[in-house]
């Protein structure tokens, strides 16, 4: 019986991907199928092996990590990125959620948290280690701040909060739709009006504001 999630790894130490293979391969579900050592062969492999989850390293030579996500998700938009780091600093978070990445989990966390952010962002939902939540709220008020706003919640209708959500979790308008039992249409009808009403205007502002309400941690 074939593993459920199929990973390739992207790091440019041999050592950490031992390490996260064999976090990984403890799991039945779970099975590394590729091994990258820079952002280049991460693009070639991930074209090649169609993984269901890219572990990714930032700091990598020939191309960053950063770059490598742009281009990955670009080319293969189904592939769900998870970011694994030792940077902290809100400049990466931003970069890293705006490339395309589902989720970002520190180095130092990644024994404990590995497995179960794979299995989030597999599952199409956004997975973030505590302090980067922290940083990703911050960020939000500090934007919030300086807009000059408040926060309009309220004014969302119940729909509009299931599908703001489901967004936030990364559903295309069509799986909402078929959650929701309504038309992608009508999604899409509501997704414009959860923008204009919050005042957000692309994807990465759309995860800001859903930390921040604890709709998705």
């Amino acid at each position: 019986m074939s593993a459920s999630i199929r990973i390739l790894l992207a790091d440019d130490h041999q050592i950490v991907r031992q390490g996260l293979r064999r976090i990984i391969e403890e799991n039945p579900d779970m099975a590394v199928v590729g091994e990258a050592n820079d952002g280049r062969q991460a693009i070639q492999m991930a074209l090649d092996e169609k993984p269901d989850v890219i572990v990714m390293d930032l700091s990598m030579p020939q191309m960053n990590g950063i770059e490598a996500i742009r281009q990955i998700t670009r080319r293969l938009p189904t592939v769900k990125i998870l970011v694994l780091s030792m940077y902290s600093e809100d400049s990466y978070v931003v970069q890293v959620l705006e490339a395309g990445a589902k989720g970002y989990l520190l180095k130092d966390s990644a024994d404990a948290e590995l497995v179960q952010a794979i299995q989030a962002v597999e599952g199409g939902k956004s997975f973030f280690s505590p302090l980067i939540s922290r940083i990703l709220l911050d960020e939000y008020v500090r934007q919030l701040q300086e807009k000059g706003g408040t926060d309009r919640f309220e004014l969302l209708t119940e729909r509009e909060r299931e599908i703001l959500q489901l967004i936030a979790e990364g559903k295309t308008s069509k799986e909402a739709a078929e959650l929701l039992n309504i038309s992608a249409s009508t999604v899409d009808t509501h997704r414009a009006h959860i923008m204009e009403k919050l005042d957000l205007h692309n994807p990465y502002e759309v995860v800001l504001y859903a930390v921040r309400k604890g709709l998705i941690s």
